[in-house]
């Protein structure tokens, strides 16, 4: 088969079609300190600035040899832009919202100048300038708080959980209008250069059950995807074995899962319905482990048939980048081979 460019072979594989070998990826973050020195791009600027922004990006194919490059390194962006107090963290250290200010959904008002806000505004103009420089040959990876993850942020996490139980009927309002905004943002990104877009929702397997992401989410997912311009992978942490059946029927292209998920036993409960992208353990394996660790967990997923090779999560900004380039190491040797 014909050498494929690295936008090529991930846009395939999220389809299921095949590709010269399997990609690497990163649906979330691959931002670390050791490649904010190489590139002179550091937290917590880049989370206001595009340019810098886009050039920390950029070390995910130029450095690490990735086959994506996704510009939004957090997960506060968008509760930053609603004027949300904020500590943005240091250059070891991600953004946190300090305030969840909204006791009701009808508290909530979508400004309307949102995609205009600065947090919002900086991943889309980060973006465009990924997209003169990369958009023919690299695949860009956009990314939007699912309505999930953003109600976590403007509600609260233990409130909204304890809400699916007490108030199942507020918990679907705080969804129903957070959505909008998710598919609003994500829609924004296709236009400016995303070629892919990770909507990052974290109803993990260690907060809240299977059947509440089939009673809560899945509906909603399934509205979204719908109106999405572009294809999607849903990224949810932890143990999602559970609900692998349900997010098989969500509509999104690829799944980004937990190295707490099996990868054969994901690929075989989704049965070719939905890619799937993982399952690169971080704080064993990544962040503490080897280049001969990192060999042997890719090469793990690879043997499940996992589309799409991939950190499970954000990386530890003090990760090393030997172990991220054993990743690309690790899956090139393995096609070779097989």
């Amino acid at each position: 088969m014909a050498a494929m460019t690295p936008k090529e072979r991930v846009l395939r594989a999220l389809n299921r079609q095949r590709v010269d070998r399997i990609p690497v990826g990163n649906p979330v973050s691959v931002a670390t300190v050791e490649s904010m020195e190489a590139c002179g791009a550091y937290f917590p600027d880049v989370h206001l600035n595009p340019e810098k922004m886009a050039t920390l990006a950029a070390t995910g194919y130029e450095i690490l040899g990735f086959d994506t490059i996704a510009p939004y390194f957090s997960v506060q962006q968008e509760a930053a832009a609603f004027g949300l107090k904020m500590n943005w963290g240091t250059v070891d250290s991600m953004p946190d919202v300090l305030e969840n200010p909204f006791e009701d959904p009808d508290d909530i008002i979508i400004p309307a100048d949102f995609l205009e806000r600065p947090p919002i505004r900086t991943v889309l103009e980060a973006l465009k300038i990924l997209k003169k420089e990369y958009g023919d040959h690299v695949c860009l990876v956009g990314k939007v708080m699912g309505p999930w993850t953003l109600s976590y942020h403007l509600h609260g996490v233990q409130k909204f959980l304890i809400k699916t139980i007490l108030e199942p009927d507020k918990v679907r309002r705080f969804l129903d209008k957070l959505k909008d905004l998710a598919v609003k943002f994500a829609n924004a990104q296709f236009a400016a250069g995303a070629d892919v877009v990770t909507v990052a929702d974290h109803a993990t397997g260690d907060l809240v059950s299977g059947t509440c992401y089939r009673d809560f989410l899945l509906p909603i997912h399934q509205e979204m995807t719908r109106q999405l311009n572009g294809p999607t992978i849903l990224h949810i942490c932890g143990n999602t074995t559970d609900r692998l059946d349900y997010i098989a029927q969500a509509g999104f292209n690829c799944f980004h899962f937990d190295s707490k998920v099996n990868p054969r036993q994901a690929h075989e409960i989704v049965n070719g319905r939905i890619a799937l992208t993982g399952s690169i353990n971080n704080p064993k394996t990544l962040f503490n482990g080897t280049p001969d660790d990192v060999r042997r967990e890719v090469f793990a997923n690879c043997e499940a048939g996992i589309e799409i090779i991939s950190p499970e999560c954000a990386v530890p900004l003090r990760t090393p980048n030997a172990n991220l380039k054993a990743i690309v190491t690790a899956v090139e040797e393995y096609c070779r081979n097989h």
